[in-house]
């Protein structure tokens, strides 16, 4: 009888909790759905407070909802917050990195925008948008192997792509590697027939 009294009571136990958490879910489930409304009428104050009750620090959901409400809302430092806390909960969160990068970026914090872009990489080594983006930081550094690196290995997955074609050009440019830079600035001139940017860096390697 002592046996089934307790199950008797860890099973009471067990409908509460789930019950708690089923009412939960739903409370949660409304406040976004009234923020996403809210968002879309480009209210973004009323969208965060329809979040802002539920928040908890060990919530990626509502930290990396509130980071991009935040940063819509042009609250950079607040943005950034939220987005940091959320790749904290989830390291190896591409979205969260990648979210995280818009207000770091807006806050011009280009050492931290460079660390998720090489977190991301490091996940992802084919992320064509973390390597370009990373290349561009190297190459405005003037760490032009760096970005050759970067850039090549857009090029590699997407032969056919512009951006990836001219910084390779113009980096290989910088490094003074002219015969490199003019096969790819001819490879830009193809995708992108006239291109000003690419026929300036042709007429530099041709010099």
């Amino acid at each position: 009888m002592e046996i089934l009294r307790r199950l008797y009571y860890t099973s009471i136990f067990v409908f509460f909790v789930s019950y708690s958490y089923a009412q939960s879910d739903a409370a949660l489930q409304k406040a976004f759905r009234n923020s996403y409304a809210n968002e879309n009428k480009k209210d973004y104050q009323a969208a965060i407070a329809d979040v802002a009750p539920y928040y908890s620090e060990k919530s990626y959901e509502v930290n990396i909802r509130l980071g991009w409400l935040n940063y819509v809302n042009k609250n950079y430092n607040a943005s950034q917050t939220y987005y940091s806390r959320a790749v904290n909960l989830k390291p190896n969160s591409i979205e969260a990195k990648f979210g995280y990068v818009k207000p770091l970026s807006f806050l011009q914090s280009w050492d931290k925008v460079l660390a998720q872009y090489n977190d991301i990489i490091k996940i992802d080594p084919q992320n064509t948008q973390a390597n370009y983006w990373a290349g561009v930081i190297y190459y405005n550094r003037k760490n032009f192997a760096g970005a050759i690196k970067l850039f090549k290995a857009v090029v590699d997955l997407y032969p056919f792509d512009y951006d990836g074609n001219h910084m390779l050009g113009w980096a290989n440019l910088m490094a003074g590697k002219k015969a490199e830079a003019k096969m790819y600035f001819n490879k830009a001139l193809i995708i992108k027939p006239d291109d000003s940017s690419s026929n300036e860096g042709l007429s530099r390697a041709n010099r």
